[in-house]
């Protein structure tokens, strides 16, 4: 998973399991565009990345290639741009490169830490 291991007293208490879905998500497609939400600050740790949601005060870390979504997040992108980027840059299945990006956009999302726009929408 994208979402680096934390001390438990700064990860969020909140079940994704319920989040997770196979192939696409219902509110986030290849074609969506994904911005990191302005109510969040976030920083560069040793090459990981650490987020704090202003809003709620729950902080949240991920790990290399989570940082790495994380800083192509800084502007809006469609998510096929970032599962290139990603695929280009990590030995990843494109299959498997999308599963995991759309179980991470999904937990962004959930925790008000990115905003989503359809493509038709962007």
């Amino acid at each position: 998973m994208l979402f680096a291991e934390l001390p438990r007293w700064v990860q969020p208490a909140i079940d994704f399991s319920r989040q997770w879905r196979k192939g696409m998500s219902q509110t986030i497609s290849d074609r969506s565009v994904v911005v990191a939400a302005k109510d969040q600050v976030s920083c560069d740790l040793a090459g990981e990345a650490a987020i704090l949601n202003i809003k709620s005060g729950v902080y949240y870390g991920l790990d290399q290639v989570g940082a790495r979504i994380w800083n192509l997040m800084q502007e809006p992108r469609e998510v096929l741009e970032i599962q290139n980027a990603i695929t280009g840059e990590y030995e990843v299945e494109p299959e498997k490169c999308a599963q995991d990006l759309m179980v991470l956009l999904e937990k962004l999302l959930a925790e008000g830490l990115i905003e989503v726009k359809n493509g038709s929408d962007a």
